[in-house]
């Protein structure tokens, strides 16, 4: 279900990073074929991380991190080529000029992760925190984010804000963390917000779910914004 529903996202045209999420969704298209893929979206940018992490990835880094069969990674590798965003040699795949310039516009929006141990605003076992920079505006409630994630089998999503040196529930101005210091300062330390940035925590009981949950969610909300 989830594989079509950004195309079939009633605005999915009109986004202000139409291009680069159009981009993302002609990998995962089937390409004329009738088979259905077993990756979407968040894995494709997630293997566009690990390129720009790495300057060669092999097949078996993209299964294991990706948690993707080699068919799948074989298949992701050849639209990615397709689209002229990678190349493969003996020693692995890698970014052309293209994908380089690619990834690093989403990079630089979504430049830290972490995983967050369980706290008062993420309450399951494996709970995952991307920052999106200077994006503090695109969210009313949270709810979208929450939605996105939930789609990957997140079992929900925290969205906060940081704002004058504080992290802040949207439409509140109370610190949500003043009360808890341990992880005021694991957010701070592995995110390095800035002012008017975005946050979004996925929660799962599964870590890889909760971080593909939280790509998603990001990525979704710059699509949208």
């Amino acid at each position: 279900m989830y594989l079509n529903s950004w195309m079939n996202h009633p605005i999915f045209n009109q986004m202000s990073m139409q291009s680069k999420i159009q981009a993302l969704q002609n990998v995962v298209s089937r390409k004329g074929s009738s088979k259905v893929l077993t990756f979407s979206i968040p894995h494709v940018f997630k293997a566009l991380q690990l390129l720009y992490k790495d300057q060669f990835v092999s097949r078996s880094t993209f299964c294991s991190e990706l948690h993707m069969g080699e068919g799948a990674v074989k298949t992701m590798i050849a639209h990615l080529k397709e689209e002229s965003l990678v190349d493969s040699t003996k020693s692995g795949t890698f970014l052309t000029g293209k994908g380089k310039s690619f990834i690093k516009v989403l990079h630089d929006i979504m430049d830290l992760e972490c995983a967050i141990p369980k706290c008062n605003i993420a309450r399951s076992k494996f709970n995952y925190g991307i920052i999106l920079r200077k994006y503090s505006s695109a969210t009313k409630s949270g709810m979208e984010q929450r939605d996105y994630a939930i789609l990957y089998g997140a079992h929900g999503a925290t969205t906060i804000q940081y704002r004058d040196g504080q992290f802040v529930f949207p439409k509140e101005n109370i610190d949500c963390l003043a009360d808890d210091i341990k992880t005021k300062n694991l957010l701070s330390a592995q995110l390095r917000p800035k002012n008017n940035d975005l946050i979004i925590i996925a929660s799962a009981s599964d870590p890889f779910v909760a971080e593909i949950s939280a790509k998603n969610s990001a990525l979704w909300t710059l699509a949208t914004h």
